[in-house]
C-alpha cells in the first residue's frame, strides 16, 4: 500500500513538472465595464452624448418600454402585443443612439484629414505638438473644436502631454481619433524629424479611405433601406390593427401569442443578415 501511495505521488509530481514546463495562455484582463456597456459608451460618446452614461441610457430605455407596455395593454387589452411594442420601445433609445453615432462617424470621417492638415501646417511652422493639438480649438473643424478645447484646458493645467492625450481620447471615443493620438504621443516619446512626413501620409490615407467609404455606403445604402421598410411593414399593419380592439382578439391566445413571437424572431434574424450583407463594417478601436 505503501509504494502504491508512493508511485502515485511520484506520478503527481512528475505530471505537475511537465505542466510548468507549458507556458500558460495569459488570460485577458477584464475591466470592470462588460463589452456591451464599452460600447455604448462608445456610442454615446460619438453621438455627443457625453452627460449621459451607459447607465442611464439603459435606465431611460426601460422606463420607455414600460410605459408603453402599460399603455397598449390598456388600449388593446392584449398583453402579447403590448409586449412586442414594449420591447420595440425599450430598443428605441439605443437604437438612436447608435444611429446618430453611425451618422457623425461619418460626418467626422471627412473632417479628420483636414485636421491633419492643421497640426502639419501647425509643426511646419514651428510649434510645439501640444500647441499644435491645442489650436485647432480655434483652427480645426467645427464639430471637433470641443474637444480639443478640453485638451488645450487640460494640458495647460496639468501640463503632462499623455494625460491630456487620454482624456482626448476618452472625448473622441472614436477609431480615427485614436489612431491620430496614438502616432502623435510615439512621436512626442520617441522624437525625430519625419513627423510631417508622418502627418501627410496619414493624411492621404485618411481621404482616400473616406472616398472609398462613401462610394460603397452611398451603393449599398439601398439594401439598409430596404431591410428597415420590411421589417416595418408588417409592424405597421399590426399597429393599426390595434387601434381595433376586436381586430387583434385572435393575438390574445397562446397560439396568437406563438405566432408573434416567431413573427419577431424572424423579422429580427432577417433584418440582421441584410444589414450585414449591406453595410460595411465598422472601425474597432484598437487603440483605447
Amino acid at each position: 500500500m505503501t509504494g502504491v501511495a508512493l508511485g502515485g505521488l511520484l506520478g503527481l509530481g512528475l505530471f505537475l513538472i511537465w505542466w510548468s514546463a507549458w507556458p500558460r495562455e495569459e488570460k485577458e484582463r477584464r475591466s470592470g465595464e462588460a463589452r456591451a456597456l464599452r460600447r455604448l459608451r462608445d456610442d454615446l460618446g460619438q453621438a455627443g452624448y457625453r452627460g449621459i452614461g451607459p447607465t442611464g441610457l439603459l435606465t431611460s430605455s426601460a422606463l420607455a418600454g414600460l410605459l408603453v407596455l402599460i399603455t397598449v395593454t390598456a388600449l388593446t387589452r392584449v398583453p402579447a402585443i403590448a409586449a412586442c411594442f414594449g420591447a420595440m420601445a425599450a430598443w428605441a433609445p439605443v437604437a438612436v443612439v447608435r444611429m446618430r453615432a453611425r451618422s457623425r462617424r461619418a460626418q467626422l470621417r471627412d473632417l479628420w484629414p483636414d485636421a491633419v492638415d492643421n497640426v502639419t501646417s501647425a509643426v511646419r511652422a514651428g510649434l510645439a505638438l501640444p500647441e499644435a493639438l491645442a489650436q485647432l480649438a480655434v483652427r480645426g473643424p467645427e464639430e471637433l473644436r470641443p474637444a480639443f478645447r478640453e485638451f488645450a484646458s487640460d494640458y495647460r493645467t496639468t501640463g503632462r502631454f499623455g494625460t491630456a492625450l487620454d482624456g482626448l481620447k476618452e472625448r473622441l471615443a472614436d477609431p480615427i481619433g485614436d489612431r491620430l493620438v496614438e502616432s502623435l504621443r510615439i512621436a512626442r516619446e520617441v522624437g525625430g524629424t519625419d513627423l510631417g512626413g508622418l502627418l501627410r501620409t496619414l493624411s492621404a490615407f485618411l481621404r482616400e479611405d473616406a472616398r472609398t467609404r462613401n462610394e460603397l455606403e452611398t451603393r449599398q445604402s439601398w439594401t439598409v433601406g430596404a431591410a428597415r421598410l420590411a421589417v416595418a411593414a408588417p409592424w405597421l399593419v399590426l399597429a393599426m390593427l390595434a387601434s381595433r380592439p376586436e381586430s387583434v382578439r385572435a393575438y390574445d391566445t397562446a397560439t396568437g401569442a406563438l405566432v408573434l413571437a416567431v413573427g419577431a424572431a424572424v423579422s429580427i434574424a432577417a433584418y440582421r443578415v441584410m444589414v450585414r450583407i449591406g453595410r460595411l463594417p465598422e472601425e474597432e478601436r484598437v487603440l483605447r
